[in-house]
C-alpha cells in the first residue's frame, strides 16, 4: 500500500451556484482558454461517486450548516462506474482553506467498510487509515449518504488551479447502494451546476476573469449537505 507522506497544504477555494445557461456559456469559454483534465472521457466529463460519513448527531453537517471555521469530514470516492480506483479521503477547513489527505483502498476494502469490518484499517500503516479507524471507534463515524455528479474540470498551471464545474447531482435512497451506480437516481438541485475554483497562493488575472458571470457571488454550497436535504 503506497502511504501519501506529502506536506499538507492549504488550498484556496470558492464556489458559485450557476443555471444552466450559465453553465453553457462558461464551459465553451474556459474550454476555449484551458485544457480538460486528462482523466475526462471522450465527452470532456466524468461521474464522480462520494460516500460521506458522519457521526450520530451529525457533526460534519452541523458545522457546515453553521459556517464552523475549522471542521474535516471522511469520505470514499470512486471515479466513473467501477471502484477499481477507490480512495478514502479526508477534507479539511479551516480559516477559509483547504486541504484533503487520501489513502487508496482495494474495493474489496470499500466494501468491508460498508458491512461494517474495519480491523484491516488498524493493522495499516497508513496514519489516514488509523486515524479514520480510531474516528469510527471513538466519534461512532458511520456512511449517512451518497454524492454523485458530472464532473467538467480544467487546469491552468500558474497557481495550480483547477477549475471544475459540477452538474447533475444525485444521490441514492440507501448508502449501501454506493457500488450500484446505476441506482442513484435522486436527483438534487436540478438544473443548477456548481462551479469551484481552487488555487494555491493567487489567481492568475486570467482565471479571475474567465470564471466571472455577472450577478454572481462566491456561495458555501455543499452538495454533501444538498443531498442530505433528500434523506
Amino acid at each position: 500500500m503506497m502511504i501519501d507522506r506529502t506536506p499538507l497544504t492549504f488550498r484556496h477555494e470558492y464556489k458559485h451556484l450557476l443555471s444552466s445557461p450559465e453553465d453553457r456559456i462558461l464551459s465553451a469559454r474556459l474550454g476555449r482558454l484551458f485544457p480538460r483534465d486528462s482523466h475526462a472521457g471522450p465527452e470532456g466529463t466524468y461521474r464522480v461517486y462520494s460516500l460521506y460519513f458522519d457521526t450520530p448527531d451529525d457533526r460534519a453537517l452541523r458545522q457546515k450548516l453553521d459556517g464552523t471555521d475549522s471542521r474535516e469530514k471522511f469520505r470514499l470516492r470512486y471515479y466513473g462506474n467501477s471502484p477499481a480506483f477507490l480512495r478514502l479521503e479526508k477534507k479539511i477547513k479551516k480559516g477559509g482553506l483547504c486541504a484533503k489527505r487520501q489513502a487508496r483502498l482495494t474495493p474489496e476494502q470499500g466494501r468491508f467498510l460498508l458491512e461494517g469490518n474495519t480491523d484491516f484499517l488498524l493493522q495499516s500503516q497508513d496514519p489516514l487509515l488509523i486515524e479514520f479507524y480510531s474516528k469510527l471507534q471513538g466519534q461512532l463515524l458511520s456512511p449517512r449518504t451518497v454524492v454523485c455528479y458530472e464532473r467538467e474540470a480544467f487546469l491552468h498551471p500558474a497557481g495550480n488551479v483547477r477549475i471544475t464545474l459540477d452538474r447533475h447531482i444525485c444521490t441514492g435512497i440507501s448508502w449501501r447502494n454506493f457500488f450500484s451506480p446505476e441506482i442513484l437516481e435522486r436527483s438534487v438541485d436540478p438544473g443548477r451546476t456548481v462551479l469551484e475554483v481552487k488555487y494555491d497562493a493567487f489567481l492568475p488575472d486570467i482565471v479571475r476573469m474567465a470564471v466571472q458571470t455577472p450577478g454572481r457571488t462566491t456561495c458555501a454550497y455543499s452538495k454533501y449537505a444538498a443531498c442530505r436535504r433528500s434523506d
